[in-house]
């Protein structure tokens, strides 16, 4: 940990949108010694900070007061401006392209500025057509393909209220959803490819459509890969054909621009609304400054429609960059697939999960051998905590020069709390910088601020793209909840946080699901990272299994490579890689090999709901199977639970066939 990796190219750093913002702000009379006096300045004078980035980006000539108030939640931003995310997109003609899409199997088709503005014309005017006003919801079940931006560009342009699904979410999960919010119109695809087959989702379109009573119409998308035809009031290319003029409607700044949704692994997702204001501001600045996407950039992160991620990367076509889209499986027919993409869409900037540069690794890939990557300037990785071993791994194996910023924020936010500056230098292990704007500290039980440390992350100054309200808490109380009630007036994330004494931070893992042995707290990421650096383990879940009062009994499934079983030598050997790595400690009390790993659709670990059926809890209750990138993953965890504990130590040290 903390090894440098990479510095930045003074004349590089000059040329980034980092080193111009400064430039600018110098012009005012602003200057700062380094990075860290810079984000003191942007939290602690928050107004005047937000207030350059307004200028510096030319959001829009109004007058408005910045921050009425610092307090949260309720902080009311830019009162007076009006603000619409379509308009900043579109509002400048650009020449060029604007999306270059990609799907499995080779398929690709680019659309410029010009037929996306069209596009977004014509579908603006027909759901006007259909009675959709400014407020209303569009809902879209759909692939990560050209229609999703238009969709979300014509809704936003009306001031229709976004939200979105991959076709890879079965219709209840889908109607936990969007049942929520009521949607008018429902865009969706007839089906998908994922990993070499093709899926038809004709029949969930239906089933979802039935349980929606509040569509008035269904937009059909044919991609082809379903059974085409049989569900949609209209089709894509009817609503899609016509020529308009494309207007923009005047919106307040904490108008609703999109509902993003919160794993809900224990009930109902959080249906979180996020403004055409907040996310504006919020993801030019972080998109240019942090990520310094720039417009000549060939911005990709590889996401689907239903992560936070693709509504961040729409933020780079408002700084007139190129989308990579791509449609299917980042592992298929290999994990060549991303670096494939990179390459042949000469990628500038590539994002991908801590999770897909991990599998990377372990398999021994090695891109900079394989692939010609020279204007690769940036990788990006999200998702979970990036390991050490998997920072030097890109150095070593993808691309020696390229800036790799880890980064770590929520879907609650729509951006990183903690991520990237093209400036600073990489360090192994370590995210490189507090964003500017985030003012995130370490805070203790009590409260205190800690540096050098392990302490709650959390945020003690408002930010504009905190969420305006979660759909139907009309008295927000489940706000509050979510944010506000361990530390009140302090928005408590959730995540373990040391920030260094060189300003650096270390994500540690979920603070809910902390591991506390003998009198000492842990994050489970190290006891991951360690793991599954042993080649034999593909995959790992760490949960503490005992009572409060009682003493610790830690529990560590794994899943390992195929053609392997946990044995003797392989348990004493992950062990042993635990005391010397870490301390006797993290040494787990059982060990189980298991067929999967419980996670999210966006791939986050379920170490809460997998703790309370383990401890007894009825799995209806504390898990939605909805939520579950793969809903068969938690039947061993159900079926094992009947046992108890001793039953669990026993088949962990007896010689048992496991998982």
């Amino acid at each position: 940990m903390g090894k440098i990796l990479w510095q930045p190219d003074p004349k590089a750093a000059r040329r980034t949108n980092m080193a111009s913002y400064l430039a600018w702000l110098g012009k005012r009379g602003i200057t700062f010694d380094g990075y860290e006096d810079l984000w003191k300045w942007s939290v602690d004078d928050l107004e005047a900070f937000w207030a350059t980035v307004w200028k510096y980006f030319d959001v829009a000539d109004a007058d408005y007061i910045v921050l009425e108030e610092r307090k949260m939640p309720g902080a009311k931003w830019f009162d007076g401006s009006d603000v619409n995310f379509a308009e900043r997109v579109l509002k400048g003609k650009q020449e060029g392209v604007a999306l270059d899409a990609r799907a499995e199997g080779g398929r690709h088709h680019d659309v410029t500025w010009d037929a996306l503005e069209k596009k977004t014309a014509a579908l603006a005017s027909a759901l006007r057509k259909m009675g959709v006003a400014q407020g209303d919801r569009v809902a879209a079940y759909i692939h990560n393909g050209p229609e999703a931006v238009v969709g979300l560009l014509a809704s936003a342009s009306i001031g229709a209220i976004w939200s979105s699904c991959s076709p890879d979410f079965g219709a209840p999960a889908v109607v936990d959803r969007f049942g929520q919010i009521s949607p008018k119109v429902l865009i969706a695809a007839d089906g998908y490819s994922y990993h070499g087959r093709r899926f038809d989702r004709t029949e969930e379109v239906k089933k979802m459509a039935s349980s929606l009573p509040s569509v008035e119409h269904v937009v059909e998308v044919r991609t082809g890969e379903g059974a085409a035809g049989g569900y949609g009031s209209t089709s894509w290319d009817d609503v899609t054909a016509g020529k308009a003029r494309l207007e923009f409607q005047p919106l307040p700044f904490d108008q609703p621009l999109w509902v993003l949704y919160s794993s809900g692994t224990t009930g109902l997702p959080k249906p979180i609304v996020h403004s055409h204001g907040g996310i504006v501001v919020e993801l030019l600045k972080e998109l240019a400054l942090h990520n310094d996407i720039r417009p000549k950039d060939r911005f990709f992160w590889f996401t689907t429609t239903g992560w936070m991620m693709w509504n961040y990367l729409m933020g780079g076509l408002m700084l007139g960059s190129t989308l990579v889209l791509y449609s299917g499986s980042p592992g298929y027919p290999d994990l060549d697939a991303l670096w494939d993409i990179a390459e042949k869409a000469d990628v500038t900037f590539l994002g991908t999960s801590a999770a897909f540069l991990s599998s990377c690794l372990k398999a021994g890939a090695e891109p900079s051998s394989t692939h010609r990557l020279p204007g690769l300037r940036g990788i990006g990785s999200t998702g979970s905590p990036l390991s050490a071993d998997c920072f030097e791994w890109v150095y070593e194996k993808a691309k020696a020069d390229v800036w790799l910023a880890s980064i770590s924020g929520g879907t609650d936010v729509c951006t990183a709390f903690v991520g990237g500056c093209p400036t600073l230098p990489v360090r192994a292990g370590e995210i490189q910088c507090r964003c500017l704007g985030a003012k995130v500290e370490a805070f203790d039980p009590d409260g205190r601020s800690l540096v050098g440390e392990t302490g709650e992350l959390v945020i003690t100054e408002p930010m504009p793209s905190m969420p305006v309200f979660i759909w139907g808490d009309e008295d927000g109380s489940r706000y509050a909840e979510s944010y506000f009630s361990t530390y009140p007036g302090v928005w408590r994330h959730g995540d373990w946080l040391e920030i260094t004494q060189r300003g650096t931070c270390v994500i540690h893992g979920r603070s809910d699901a902390t591991l506390k042995r003998h009198g000492v707290r842990m994050g489970t990421s190290e006891i991951y990272r360690t793991v599954e650096g042993i080649p034999e383990v593909q995959d790992s879940l760490a949960v503490d299994l005992g009572a409060p009062g009682e003493e610790s009994r830690l529990a560590l499934f794994v899943v390992l490579a195929p053609s392997r079983s946990l044995d003797a030598e392989l348990e004493a050997k992950i062990g042993s890689r635990l005391r010397s790595d870490l301390s006797p400690r993290h040494v787990p009390d059982a060990v189980l090999q298991v067929p999967a790993i419980p996670k999210t659709i966006n791939g986050k670990k379920m170490e809460v709901p997998v703790k309370r059926i383990l401890m007894g809890a009825d799995p209806e209750k504390v898990l939605n199977r909805g939520s579950l990138a793969d809903p068969s993953s938690v039947d061993f965890f159900i079926a094992l639970s009947k046992g108890g504990w001793e039953s669990l130590k026993s088949a962990s040290r007896g010689g048992v066939k496991r998982g």
